[in-house]
């Protein structure tokens, strides 16, 4: 495949980087501001902005803490954060993590799972953050032009899809690609670095399809060893009978589509969803780093292994704590935002999954449809890689939830109940436009 062609530089790759960060006040900034200023990228300037400011005093703090090099700054005003920015990372939550609890805990009232990204909770995280994301889409393009945005706000897909409408300089990140690509290559005992992975679907939605190593394909040792296979997910998600019939991989978000009443059932049995968890661990982290003499970075880094290792441990039912993720330069929130800004800064062709417009790669979907798929990353931006056919088998499902998401986008710019109706009655987990018009009653107001 031809790449595109390299953009001409007008700067040197080696001059100072200023980064912006919307929604700095959230907890994984001091992970990101680490890892991107222990690199080679030449950061001189981190800027934090969040509405909530004093959360954001806390938090900042510690990322100031964990800033290898470089100086952070926290910003009154979005306009101070963005001014002069090289890249944008966006990453809010609208109504924080009680809004979260509420929406989830409304998805169970209603017999359907609460998380945050998936079914009606998922539909109205969407709902009340596009038209602030489109906001501050606006306002940076404004503002800085050439920044490039690296959008983390979930539902990642749509929200990427709907900043796109007023600026294309928009990339949708997230790591759950990229965390199966490491525990795949970790079961095969292969370095994920000389492996390409045959990736394709929507964000939270994604199968992978074959892993290839010396150009040879390697997924058949797994579907001829069920403790091999079972070995690839941090908890007991997909039993492996299913998987080898199925012949794809799919990333952990498709277990709610997949067994929609266990994941409903063990929720229901916990007494609490995933959003009242993280609350409840917030809540103490942010107690202890305001304690007198606190290691906030100890404290921090704590908080960060307690959240990870309770995982989908409700949602899937687990006993114990998942197992610790497989170690890469590859995977993780710092590390995939790493790498993407390396390969735009540095121009380097790197390969990564992400999510971008559809561009016609899959031929099933519009060409404005924001896709998940492994792209060329160089200083145009991400380029989709080609996408084959897909499998019969997963068609229904992925085609209907891109139609519910198109829906979303739509309703939520426009702001119009029926709208939204229309496009929840869509969810593969809402059974019609009856329940759907309940959980709208339930979940509003949405904006």
């Amino acid at each position: 495949m031809a790449y595109p062609p390299h953009q001409p530089y007008a700067f040197s790759v080696w001059a100072p980087m200023k980064i912006a960060v919307i929604g700095g006040a959230g907890v994984r900034t001091p992970l990101l501001v680490g890892g991107l200023t222990d690199s080679d990228l030449p950061i001189e300037h981190i800027a934090l902005y969040d509405v909530d400011q004093a959360r954001l005093a806390t938090i900042g703090m510690v990322a100031q803490r964990a800033a290898a090099k470089g100086r952070v700054t926290l910003c009154g005003s979005v306009a101070e954060c963005v001014a002069e920015a090289d890249v944008v990372f966006t990453s809010i939550r609208v109504g924080g993590i009680q809004q979260r609890v509420r929406d989830e805990a409304t998805a169970q009232r209603h017999g359907i799972v609460g998380q945050e990204t998936i079914g009606p909770a998922g539909f109205a995280m969407a709902a009340r953050t596009i038209p602030a994301m489109v906001e501050y889409a606006r306002h940076i393009a404004e503002v800085a032009p050439q920044a490039w945005i690296v959008n983390f706000t979930n539902p990642v897909g749509m929200i990427t899809e709907a900043m796109r409408t007023v600026t294309s300089r928009v990339i949708g990140i997230c790591d759950t690609p990229t965390e199966l690509f490491e525990e795949v290559a970790g079961a095969l005992g292969l370095p994920s670095d000389a492996c390409r992975f045959d990736y394709f679907g929507l964000n939270h939605l994604g199968w992978l399809r074959e892993v290839y190593s010396g150009g040879e394909p390697q997924l058949h040792r797994l579907w001829s060893d069920a403790d091999l296979l079972r070995s690839v997910y941090k908890v007991p998600l997909f039993d492996s009978v299913s998987l080898r019939e199925l012949r794809l991989l799919p990333t952990e978000y498709v277990y709610y589509y997949d067994q929609p009443t266990r994941a409903f059932d063990n929720v229901r049995r916990a007494g609490r969803g995933r959003g009242q968890a993280i609350a409840e661990l917030t809540a103490v982290l942010f107690e202890s780093l305001e304690a007198p003499g606190a290691d906030v970075l100890a404290v921090y880094n704590s908080y960060l292994r307690t959240r990870s290792a309770s995982y989908m441990q409700i949602e899937a039912g687990a006993d114990g704590p998942s197992k610790p993720a497989a170690s890469s330069g590859l995977s993780g929130y710092d590390r995939i935002a790493l790498g993407v800004l390396r390969a735009i800064r540095f121009n380097t062709n790197a390969i990564i999954p992400l999510s971008v417009a559809n561009q016609r790669n899959i031929a099933l979907l519009q060409d404005t449809d924001v896709v998940e798929v492994p792209c060329v990353v160089n200083a145009n931006g991400a380029t989709p890689l080609h996408v084959p056919p897909l499998p019969e088998k997963i068609v229904p499902l992925l085609t209907r939830v891109k139609e519910y998401e198109r829906l979303t986008v739509k309703a939520a710019l426009s702001k119009d109940l029926a709208a939204a109706t229309l496009a929840l009655a869509h969810n593969p987990l809402v059974q019609g436009h009856a329940t759907a018009a309940r959980l709208i009653d339930d979940l509003s107001p949405l904006w």
